[in-house]
């Protein structure tokens, strides 16, 4: 035990990798003020899911360990919308998801944003076109950031969510 931490005072904090980089891979569907200029402090995320195949939320929950830590950059996951500035969906809109999002949507303060996370979200996705969804979440949202992939890495989101704050 003591042998490790010694290690780990040795060692340190580790320099964090940038997420400074040209071109992000996510698409910004409109463009307003900065939300972090608007809000002036961390951001609080509410994550929906509307019928998804838990591939995403995976890759959301790994965002929020040591390696990735999106706590770094101001974004924390938090249980409620009323407590939250972006709405998080993930999966095709169900049929039987519809009122809920647009109340989970109507809960959250302004400013607020809406992030489409993965293919289904975004319109693209094996899911989305069937009897049972509407479809993609702009169809019954306005998606200020889509952030495509099935599902999208750790590092794509967090990038995404960089890309938010300083847009």
């Amino acid at each position: 035990m003591h042998k490790l931490l010694r290690q780990i005072l040795k060692t340190g904090i580790l320099p964090r990798r940038s997420y400074d980089h040209q071109g992000p891979r996510c698409d910004t569907e409109t463009v307003r003020p900065s939300l972090a200029a608007e809000l002036g402090r961390a951001l609080a995320v509410r994550h929906v899911d509307t019928g998804s195949c838990n591939g995403c939320e995976l890759e959301i929950q790994a965002t929020g360990n040591a390696l990735y830590n999106l706590a770094a950059i101001g974004v924390r996951l938090v249980a409620s919308p009323r407590h939250a500035d972006i709405l998080l969906v993930t999966g095709p809109v169900a049929r039987a998801m519809v009122d809920p999002l647009r109340m989970a949507y109507d809960a959250v303060p302004d400013p607020k944003r809406v992030v489409a996370l993965g293919d289904c979200a975004c319109g693209c996705g094996v899911y989305t076109a069937n009897y049972a969804t509407v479809g993609r979440v702009a169809r019954v949202l306005p998606v200020d950031l889509a952030i495509p992939g099935c599902p999208p890495s750790p590092d794509t989101i967090c990038e995404a969510f960089a890309t938010l704050i300083r847009s």
